[in-house]
């Protein structure tokens, strides 16, 4: 990682250090004819999405669920992006999904393997055909220039998990180039624990197929320091083999306070030594947890290829 200096903002701006130098130069790449016609076929699936960009608010339930699924696997199918992990079926009810960031592509993974409404900056709402997508979906949009806003951000982010909606969100504030991470920033936690739903902790890793002996850490689709979105777009365009892994951890019970559980959340993500593990509390697992009440949940888990299931494991308890 080569790093840089912190640029003048706001003290609480959240910051990486990583930079388009971290971006390695000798990953496998595609014919520029191949890129070219990726891109077409992301244009195509733009455009696909503005007439159900129309439909999408009146669609209820698992109707909607279906159209964002395939969508965002319609744009990794043209970019020729493998999506493996295990991702456990969705419970009923809203849910916190905390992930690590590394890309817009993130927003595609998670898109295909558990659909919600997402958190992004409120710069996206001027972006061209993708800002008006994104207000169509029932985006929820943070300003992280603004510290007084934060408190109505984390209020609408609660409003949605109480309302049943499952809820996206990258806690470490910006992008990372997927070799290091940051810390997971407390502030939408609290929104999980006012409205009294799980945290669902979910690792994204982007591999390169076919590398022995064992896949590498691919750092094409990392968008990161002032790489320019079209320079980005174009190298995961030709990228070769890209595979994004996703792990889904144990969802993490909001009974304790938020500092505690983004900290054990990013520990899960970053692949660090839970606080259990290291004798100290932290949110038990498994479903939310009321006072007074206990009961034992079953977790299937569910195989996913490509963004399909592919083979549900045996349960284990949660």
């Amino acid at each position: 990682m080569t790093p840089h200096l912190r640029p003048a903002g706001p003290p609480w701006a959240p910051f990486s250090p990583c930079e388009v130098e971290c971006l390695a130069d000798d990953e496998p790449r595609v014919p520029i004819p191949v890129a070219i016609l990726r891109l077409v076929g992301v244009v195509g699936a733009l455009l696909g999405a503005l007439p159900l960009a129309i439909v999408y608010p009146v669609l209820r339930g698992e109707w909607r669920v279906a159209v964002v699924r395939a969508w965002f696997r319609a744009l990794l199918w043209t970019l020729s992006i493998r999506v493996h992990g295990t991702v456990p079926p969705a419970t009923r009810g809203g849910s916190l999904v905390v992930a690590n960031h590394v890309s817009w592509v993130d927003v595609l993974v998670l898109g295909a393997a558990r659909p919600g409404r997402i958190v992004a900056k409120s710069d996206l709402r001027a972006w061209p055909v993708l800002g008006a997508l994104a207000v169509r979906a029932g985006t929820l949009f943070v300003d992280r220039n603004r510290l007084s806003a934060l408190p109505d951000s984390v209020a609408e982010v609660r409003s949605a998990l109480e309302a049943g909606a499952r809820v996206l969100a990258f806690p470490e504030g910006t992008t990372w180039c997927g070799v290091e991470g940051g810390r997971f920033r407390p502030a939408l936690f609290q929104a999980a624990i006012d409205a009294g739903v799980p945290v669902e902790p979910i690792r994204i890793r982007y591999l390169i197929r076919g590398r022995t002996p064992s896949p590498t850490t691919a750092t094409a689709p990392a968008f990161v320091g002032d790489d320019p979105l079209v320079a980005s777009v174009w190298r995961v365009a030709r990228a070769r083999g890209l595979v994004a892994s996703v792990h889904c951890h144990p969802s993490l019970s909001p009974v304790v306070d938020r500092r505690d559980l983004a900290a054990e959340a990013g520990r899960l993500v970053r692949g660090e030594p839970s606080a259990t593990a290291a004798g100290a509390p932290a949110a038990a697992t498994g479903s939310v947890q009321r006072p007074g009440v206990r009961r034992r949940v079953r977790v299937h888990q569910v195989e996913v290829v490509d963004g399909h299931p592919a083979q549900r494991l045996v349960p284990v308890e949660a």
